[in-house]
């Protein structure tokens, strides 16, 4: 029996249900989502070479401007510390011109490629502090892991397939690099910056395919790290839903309230209407301020029992009407008004109650 137990007890505690969207919901909140960074870079690399193939030339003109600004204005310059000053400001002035913006499209495509993968996300907790991650044990098992091994792997094929692209694109190029020596340097320049573009560009869209099957292994290991146990499901759904049991109880003292409010009404009536044993309805009716009588309390057996009982305490005259009692408990709740198909064998059962009333006045 000790052996049949712990068998049930690790089936209950194997992940194999797909997460609920609570915890989906909480993980998102914590940063942890299915996220590639191999498409972050691919896209990053693409959109940066593509924003360089088109203003490259614009940039290309600038540098140029500031290599003949620096070889005759600033080689000329007496060295002081204030011409120092100058120089350095000028020349990170200049600098943060060139780079802005690149390093704005960089930023815009890095934020896009998130986007698309993750879609809006601001997780703040993924970027706290925590001390367990400089935990040098569990370091050394993040290094020493399968995931370790696949990550370096994977390195390792990417490193080779771009040396293959760069090297198939200089070997195509090998007439126009051996002659760069004959070129002036700005042709040089130019025609290096060109290389270099078709390079990156290359390497980009290889990168972006690979990156395609790297997703979906994320996908996929994200998937299988976020399954719940049945336990696990469980146990959300009594945080969430509350325990049963504790239900049940509220449940139940709410319906004695309900009860008791019910109750406290019934001295207030001006008849109960009986079945005469299962069956007890008190109606109120005040020619001022109603247009119809209100049923004020209903129930049955042993309800209807406790409401006769206090109706008598209360000198409540009682009326035993069957037929009209059941219509009453059928078609109506408390607080409603009699329906008007029995308003006129109300009307008589009132009417009955007020001479009673006035023969004891």
């Amino acid at each position: 029996m000790p052996y049949l137990s712990l068998n049930l007890q690790f089936f209950a505690d194997e992940k194999t249900e797909k997460a609920t969207p609570k915890k989906r919901q909480e993980q998102r909140k914590k940063g942890q989502v299915a996220k590639s960074n191999d498409v972050n870079t691919a896209i990053i690399l693409l959109i940066v070479f593509l924003f360089l193939w088109f203003i490259g030339g614009m940039l290309g003109y600038k540098l140029i401007d500031i290599m003949e600004h620096t070889f005759r204005e600033y080689l000329l310059m007496e060295l002081t510390p204030s011409s120092i000053t100058a120089i350095f400001y000028e020349l990170t002035m200049e600098a943060v011109v060139l780079v802005l913006p690149i390093m704005a499209i960089a930023m815009i495509a890095g934020v896009f490629s998130s986007y698309i993968q993750v879609g809006p996300l601001f997780a703040p907790e993924a970027i706290k502090m925590k001390l367990s991650k400089l935990d040098p044990i569990k370091g050394a098992k993040r290094i020493f892991s399968v995931r370790a091994l696949v990550e370096l792997l994977k390195s390792l094929l990417k490193i080779s397939l771009v040396g293959i692209v760069v090297f198939t694109i200089l070997w195509i190029n090998l007439d126009s690099v051996m002659i760069l020596a004959l070129k002036s340097v700005e042709d040089g320049f130019y025609q290096i910056a060109m290389l270099t573009v078709i390079m990156g560009i290359a390497v980009a869209l290889l990168l972006l395919i690979l990156s395609i099957p790297d997703y979906l292994y994320q996908k996929y290991d994200h998937e299988k790290q976020m399954k719940m146990s049945k336990k696990d499901i469980k146990d959300e759904h009594k945080n969430t839903e509350g325990d049963p049991r504790i239900k049940s109880k509220r449940r139940q003292k709410q319906m004695e309230m309900a009860m008791q409010r019910m109750m406290q009404e019934v001295p207030k009536a001006d008849v109960v209407i009986t079945n005469p044993t299962h069956y007890a309805i008190a109606l109120r009716y005040d020619g001022e301020k109603m247009d119809a009588p209100v049923i004020v309390a209903k129930g049955v057996d042993y309800v209807a029992l406790k409401i006769k009982g206090i109706a008598r305490t209360n000198n409540v005259i009682t009326v035993e009407n069957k037929p009209l009692a059941r219509a009453l408990y059928a078609q109506a709740e408390i607080g409603d008004q009699v329906p008007e198909d029995l308003f006129k064998a109300v009307a008589e059962v009132l009417a009955y109650v007020y001479r009673l009333k006035n023969k004891e006045v």
